[in-house]
């Protein structure tokens, strides 16, 4: 199999006809960021590449690229469970970039998969939630200025459910191992310790779709290697065409260790939280001083707001960060703010708000169109329903007994609170509480006795 990293960078731009390439990851930008200027196939695949992890069978590309004769197809899939947070954002900004670079892209909301995936998503919400889906990716994507014009959404129902997909996916039941597709799927499926048969299913499913959407790459984070091999070597044995695969990273969740989660709340913010959630949130974030590795606010900066900043300014990267008691810093590339943070130039007290700012700018037309939309707000109440507000436990009421021992049971009151008790013919009662009423009535005889008794003498 063979992969893009930095290292192979001279021979395609050899083969492409660049005349000189940056060789680190970390330094590599795109030549343009409007498509008006990706119009060379150098430009296109400097797009395609830009911001990548990795790259897998990186040569059918470049060969679409090379033959010019058509756009190159790319999918991108999601499974619509929990709701899209900000990490959402790296994969929307690298479909700019393709879109940018002249590129046919699907994006693929996945409902089966969802339901597929140890029920993440209960089958009577999952229409719902890829109607909030599609909402919420178009918003985001207008947030950043791109356009949709040639973006495609389908939904995995649409042709999942076909005889031909139906018995393409047993073929290819008959040539992948339950062991390489639990393999495969045990960065992306929920684990568990008796996984039902649907997860196995899931990562044969994503496989087959490269072909039933009939595109040439799959694009998806790099916590998805296992399944887009598992399509590279898998497809060929049931007679269709292996694909390219394209990796962007993973950012970091906003607290220590892990990735932005959706079943994390603390590790994401939500694309429609009020502005104080985002503020909150953020000031929380783990962002030790003098670290770069596993900070997550500082990783963000770099895979989100840093690019999205090119769609406001000309294609040009600027991310500002005012400081209290010196300049406001101006940055345009993360090389250069990574080493003002290890050298404790840039402190977590300047880097949070600006991060915080920042952010709050891009959310604040998805917010705003979210607020405005009937629909939007009525998808999102259906499609995620507020948990059931818990039971209030009933205060059990306490049985102290009664103050004449032995009455047992028959001292207990009634709901009114007062003893149910009969009179007898000969005068003594019976009934709840008697017992009392008998113990008073034989204390006054008593009484009474004893003051005749005084009487008489």
């Amino acid at each position: 199999m063979q992969g893009w990293s930095p290292h192979t960078e001279a021979a395609a731009a050899t083969k492409l006809g660049i005349v000189q390439w940056k060789m680190t990851q970390a330094e590599y930008q795109p030549l343009s960021s409007h498509a008006q200027l990706a119009g060379t196939p150098a430009e296109k695949l400097s797009l395609i590449r830009a911001n990548t992890q990795e790259v897998l069978n990186s040569e059918i590309i470049e060969e679409i690229l090379t033959k010019n004769d058509r756009p190159l197809r790319i999918y991108w899939g999601t499974a619509t469970t929990g709701k899209p947070h900000c990490g959402y954002f790296v994969p929307m900004l690298k479909i700019a970039d393709f879109l940018a670079a002249g590129c046919e892209v699907t994006i693929l909301l996945a409902d089966v998969h969802a339901y597929l995936d140890n029920l993440k998503a209960p089958i009577e919400l999952v229409e719902l939630r890829v109607k909030y889906y599609r909402l919420c990716i178009t918003a985001l994507l207008k947030a950043v200025n791109v356009d949709i014009a040639r973006l495609k959404f389908v939904t995995g129902s649409e042709y999942q459910y076909s005889p031909k997909y139906m018995r393409d996916l047993l073929t290819l039941s008959t040539q992948v191992s339950v062991h390489d597709a639990s393999k495969a799927g045990s960065d992306v499926v929920k684990q568990v310790e008796s996984p039902p048969m649907s997860s196995h299913l899931y990562p044969l499913m994503q496989a087959l779709d490269e072909e039933h959407l009939n595109v040439d790459a799959q694009f998806g984070g790099v916590d998805q290697r296992k399944i887009f091999t598992l399509a590279v070597e898998s497809l060929p044995r049931i007679g269709f065409r292996k694909r390219a695969h394209i990796m962007n990273p993973l950012i970091p969740g906003l607290q220590e260790g892990g990735k932005m989660s959706s079943s994390d709340p603390d590790s994401k913010i939500d694309l429609i939280e009020p502005a104080e959630v985002v503020r909150k949130k953020l000031k929380k974030a783990f962002c030790p001083p003098k670290q770069v590795d596993g900070n997550g606010v500082l990783s963000f900066v770099e895979h989100v707001l840093l690019p999205a900043s090119k769609f406001k300014n000309g294609g040009v990267a600027k991310f500002l960060v005012p400081r209290r008691d010196a300049e406001t810093k101006e940055y345009s590339e993360i090389k250069q703010m990574k080493e003002n943070y290890l050298a404790d130039v840039l402190s977590p007290q300047n880097l949070k708000p600006a991060v915080t700012e920042a952010l709050l700018e891009i959310l604040e037309p998805i917010r705003k169109a979210f607020e405005e939309s009937d629909e939007w707000r009525d998808v999102e109440t259906r499609a995620y329903p507020p948990p059931p507000a818990p039971e209030k436990k009933k205060k059990k009421e306490k049985n102290l007994g009664s103050k004449f021992p032995g009455a047992g049971a028959d001292a207990e009151k009634e709901p009114n609170g007062k003893a149910e008790v009969v009179a007898q013919p000969d005068g003594h009662v019976e009934g709840k509480g008697a017992h009392e009423l008998n113990v008073a009535v034989k204390g006054l005889a008593v009484q009474d006795s004893e003051e005749g008794s005084k009487g008489k003498a």
